[in-house]
This record gives structure tokens, C-alpha cells and sequence, in this order.
């Protein structure tokens, strides 16, 4: 998992940073200071970039670059801050700042500079593993650290142990947010692999060119900027496991080369004329169903048998509810650490929201309500706290006094006077409103400010 943290002093630009890039996949940390940061590094080594505000309440970002990169020496830092200032950006860069943005100029800018991050601290990562034995997983990604006590949750750990075992590939199939990659890594660190690398790709996210050469590598020369030769991933997780995500995303084009590797173990390079070896494990994971990508002629049949030699049916947590309080629980005492404060209570109200709740995002979406509530609660998580599609969901699934007009009123003024931090102006100015209505509302409510 690609993982990011954000440092930032402000948690409106904490929370909107956070939602921007985990829609984008990302796996997002966030700190409020510097003394928070440099703890949450100590205690994740993988962060591979930082978005660092330039001034914190206590440390300057440009002189902190440095100190960062002695803890996470291959993380790319990316500085922040909300008037650009020429001396700061070029005393960054020379710090080792990967990058240099003002604030609020084009949130649109984020996703590529991040992106642009990640793939330089990939090209750094190649480049030391072919220099060094691979690790094993860490405990982290075991079956055992998965969360869920459900019947249904159980039989599919037990069906993944038992493919563990084996060199065969594995066919993840699950909603949006279920734990494919999850449950990847876990098979990984369960097999005879575990002492070689894993790998993930996903498929989605590059064109078909990009993903011919991310996957295959080429030579020096194949193509226009090719100026040297560069190992694929296929390349570097020999003797370990390659994980490719929304598989059914790949291009049919690539799907033949991608079945001879599967059947001889085997490729050409893009611009090679030489065949290389590799000994690795597929993996797959999709949502989409591939049969009807076969019958629509987007995806080969041949590929597809090849790829499901065993097939893993991840269940959506709206199927298995007896896992959500454990969820829910673990997420608030994980969120609460990241940010430094107790785990709050989660009230009987927002549990009972929990509980019936669809959650059509799963476990990833969970996460982000979870997140959400932990900034903008006062010692108790309640149904207030709660992202707003939680209360809007199926009238069925919560109870009346939660999804009438009044009560969503009530909630939306809620949030916006968290997101204004009180100040009552301000408020009245996002909800369109008079003051005067404001000071009506909130005394009609009852609402604490």
C-alpha cells in the first residue's frame, strides 16, 4: 500500500488532503505537528511521501526536511504552504524537497505531484533490491491480523490459508473496499515466498503502454526517453509474489503476454528480442465479474482460467455485521493514536447507525467515517459526528428521529460550526443564512458552541 502522511497544523486541510488522496487509493497518516510526525515515522517506516506544512506550531518545515529524512531517508517530502515564497522554495529543494506547493492554489495539483513522488521512490526502491536480499512480510500483513470474527469472514480465512500453502494462482473477487490487497499480502506471508518480495500493481491506474513496461521493463531504446534498460515488476518479484489489482482493467493486447508468463514463466522485454525467466506467483483481484468481460470479448477466457485456479469470494460488510463493532473499535483506538488523543466512546446511537448502515464502500469506507468522527467529536463519538451519508441512507436502516428534516438540519449546522471551529460568521456565511437565523437556529436546537 502506497502510504502518505500529512502534516499540517490545520485539520480542515488535514481532512480534505486525507480524502483527496485516499480516493486516489493512497493510505494517508496525519500528523498536527512536528512532535506527532516524527513519532508517527518512528513508528511507520514505510511512509514513501510527506506533505509538510512550512510552518507548524513548533517547527518551520524548510529546516525540518532533513530531519524527516533521517528517520524515512527514501520518502520524498513535499513542503506546503499558504503564501508561496521563492527563498523558502529554493532552501527546501536544496534541504531535499522533493517538491515545493502553495496551499489551496489547485487541490487538482496534489494527485500528480504525489503521484510523480511515489514513482521516484519506487525507482529508488528498485535500484536497492537488486542490491540487497528481500525482507519477509512484516506480522502486519498475516492472516492474524485480520480483523472479523464472522462465520463468513472465518471460512474465507480458512480457504486462504489452506491456498497459501500452494504455488497456484489466487483470483481475489470483492466489492470495492473488502481487503483484496489485505488478504494478498496475508497469503503471501503465509506461503514459502515469504522470504521474497511482494509486489503490487494496479492495473487501473496506468495506460496500456505504461503498464506494458511497468509489468514486462524494456530495453534501453525501445521507445523515446527509453535511455536505459529498466527490470519490470515481474522482473523484480522473482522468487516472491506479484499482486495485480483490477486485473479485468488490463488491456486485452497484454493479457497474451501476460498468460505466457502464467503457462512458461517466461516474457520478452518492450524493445528486447531476448526471452527472460522469471519464477513468480500471480495473485489477481478484481471487482468486476469476468465472465461477462469474456462474453463482451474485453477479457480472454484462457487468461481467465489460468489466473482462478483458486478463487477467493471476499463477503461485504453489509454480509458479515457481526464484525462491525470489532471494526469500528479497532479503527477509533487506530485513528486516536495517529492523532494523539484518547479513543472516544462510540455512543449507543452511532453504534446502532453502524449496525445498520449498508456501508456500500466496506471496510475502506468504514475507515473514512471512522476517521472523520475522531476529528470533529468531543470525548464521545455521536451520530452528529458521522459523515452525512451515513444519516442519509436507507430510511429503513436507522431510525426516524435520525433521518427527519429537523435532525439533518440540526447535524449539517453541527458540522459546519466543527469546520468553522465556532466561529459563528463564518457559519452563517457557508449555510447561506443570517446570523440572526444562525443564533435561532442553534438556540432551537440546543446545539453546544
Amino acid at each position: 500500500m502506497n502510504t502518505v502522511l500529512i502534516i499540517d497544523d490545520e485539520p480542515t486541510i488535514r481532512m480534505l488532503l486525507s480524502r483527496i488522496l485516499e480516493l486516489e487509493g493512497y493510505e494517508v497518516l496525519k500528523a498536527k505537528d512536528r512532535a506527532t510526525a516524527l513519532y508517527t515515522l518512528k513508528k511507520n517506516k514505510d511512509v514513501q511521501v510527506v506533505l509538510c506544512d512550512v510552518f507548524l506550531p513548533d517547527g518551520n518545515g524548510v529546516d525540518m526536511v532533513q530531519e524527516l529524512q533521517a528517520l524515512v531517508p527514501e520518502a520524498k517530502i513535499i513542503l506546503l504552504t499558504a503564501h508561496g515564497n521563492i527563498p523558502d522554495g529554493v532552501q527546501a529543494i536544496k534541504n531535499g524537497a522533493f517538491d515545493y506547493i502553495v496551499k489551496g492554489d489547485d487541490n487538482r495539483k496534489i494527485i500528480p505531484i504525489v503521484s510523480r513522488a511515489m514513482d521516484a521512490y519506487a525507482e529508488a526502491e528498485k535500484g536497492k533490491l537488486t542490491k540487497r536480499t528481500p525482507e519477509p512480510v512484516t506480522t502486519g500483513h498475516t492472516f492474524e491480523s485480520i480483523i472479523g470474527q464472522s462465520e463468513t469472514i472465518l471460512e474465507v480465512i480458512r480457504q486462504a490459508r489452506k491456498v497459501a500453502a500452494t504455488q497456484v494462482p489466487v483470483l481475489i473477487n470483492g466489492e470495492t473496499g473488502t481487503g483484496k490487497e489485505v488478504f494478498a499480502r496475508a497469503i503471501h506471508s503465509a506461503s514459502r515466498r515469504s522470504a521474497g518480495p511482494f509486489l503490487a500493481l494496479n492495473c487501473s491506474a496506468f495506460s496500456r503502454e505504461l503498464l506494458e513496461s511497468e509489468l514486462f521493463g524494456y530495453k534501453a531504446g525501445a521507445f523515446t526517453g527509453a535511455v536505459k534498460d529498466k527490470r519490470g515488476l515481474l522482473e523484480e518479484a522473482d522468487q516472491g509474489t506479484l499482486f495485480l489489482d483490477e486485473i479485468g482493467e488490463m488491456a486485452i493486447e497484454l493479457q497474451s503476454k501476460l498468460l505466457r508468463v502464467l503457462e512458461t514463466g517466461e516474457f520478452v522485454k518492450v524493445g528486447d528480442t531476448k526471452t527472460t525467466r522469471v519464477d513468480v506467483r500471480i495473485l489477481s483481484a478484481t471487482n468486476r465479474n469476468l465472465k461477462e468481460e469474456i462474453a463482451n470479448g474485453r477479457f480472454r477466457e484462457d487468461l481467465y482460467f489460468r489466473l482462478s485456479v483458486f478463487r477467493l469470494l471476499l463477503p461485504p460488510l453489509r454480509l458479515r455485521r457481526d464484525d462491525i463493532p470489532l471494526l469500528a473499535s479497532h479503527f477509533i483506538n487506530r485513528y486516536a493514536q495517529q492523532i494523539g488523543c484518547p479513543p472516544p466512546k462510540l455512543s449507543a446511537e452511532a453504534e446502532q447507525l453502524f449496525l445498520a448502515y449498508p456501508w456500500p464502500g466496506n471496510v475502506r469506507e468504514m475507515m473514512n467515517a471512522t476517521e472523520h468522527a475522531l476529528i470533529v467529536c468531543d470525548g464521545e463519538i455521536t451520530p452528529s459526528d458521522l459523515p452525512i451519508d451515513m444519516l442519509a441512507s436507507e430510511p429503513s436502516s436507522a431510525s426516524d428521529e435520525l433521518l427527519d428534516l429537523k435532525s439533518v438540519e440540526h447535524n449539517h449546522i453541527v458540522r459546519v460550526l466543527h469546520y468553522t471551529h465556532g466561529n459563528k460568521t463564518e457559519t452563517a456565511r457557508l449555510l447561506k443564512i443570517g446570523l440572526t437565523t444562525l443564533y435561532r437556529k442553534i438556540e432551537e436546537y440546543g446545539i453546544k458552541s
